[in-house]
């Protein structure tokens, strides 16, 4: 009895240890994507923000959720359509960026006061968060690392665009998730080098 049970903790081990492989596989895979289109990411963006607006209006249509939540959520929308303004160079310093971190908390606070009150089943409480708070704050997570290898664009006075291109547009090192990615790719399955 107890070796079956040894055998079940071991096999979930290693079963969250494959999810976990391939969610971090799939991320990598389309912050790739995104990296190499950010024109229809911030199209897709746009298109998901507007679908979430059309879901909260939804809700407060037919299923009378507290005004409250609906208007903190369709104020959040209109703060993710300014940051995708400047997409895809997000600063983390902004005052909009900041903004939608608080008001991702508190959407979330709202909720779970919300559903704690009202009961749902899980299925509707889970499509809630997913597309009301969690699809487009992970979307631009994802793509943050996005405006890194897109080419520059303004320059100094003074500043040729070569010139600005070649020594201060260049960067030694890459930012972003793409990097932390990188680094565990490296970790787990080192590359081979050639030996000549």
């Amino acid at each position: 009895m107890w070796f079956m049970y040894l055998l079940s903790w071991l096999s979930l081990f290693i079963q969250v240890a494959f999810i976990t492989l391939a969610v971090a596989a799939g991320l990598y895979y389309l912050a790739e994507l995104i990296e190499e289109y950010t024109v229809a990411t911030s199209r897709i963006i746009k298109y998901m923000i507007w679908f979430s607006t059309a879901v909260l209006i939804g809700l407060y249509v037919f299923e009378r959720f507290p005004t409250s939540m609906i208007g903190v959520g369709l104020f959040t929308n209109l703060v993710y359509f300014g940051l995708l303004q400047t997409f895809p160079f997000i600063m983390l310093t902004s005052p909009n960026f900041i903004l939608s971190c608080g008001l991702v908390v508190v959407n979330h606070y709202l909720a779970f006061q919300f559903f704690a009150e009202e009961y749902y089943p899980f299925s509707e409480v889970l499509a809630y968060f997913t597309f009301c708070l969690w699809i487009i704050p992970f979307a631009f997570f994802v793509s943050l690392s996005a405006g890194e290898n897109v080419l520059p664009s303004t320059m100094q006075p003074g500043d040729d665009v070569v010139s600005n291109y070649f020594t201060k547009g260049k960067r030694g090192k890459r930012l972003g998730i793409l990097v932390v990615f990188s680094f565990i790719k490296e970790a787990i399955l080192p590359s081979r080098q050639k030996i000549y």
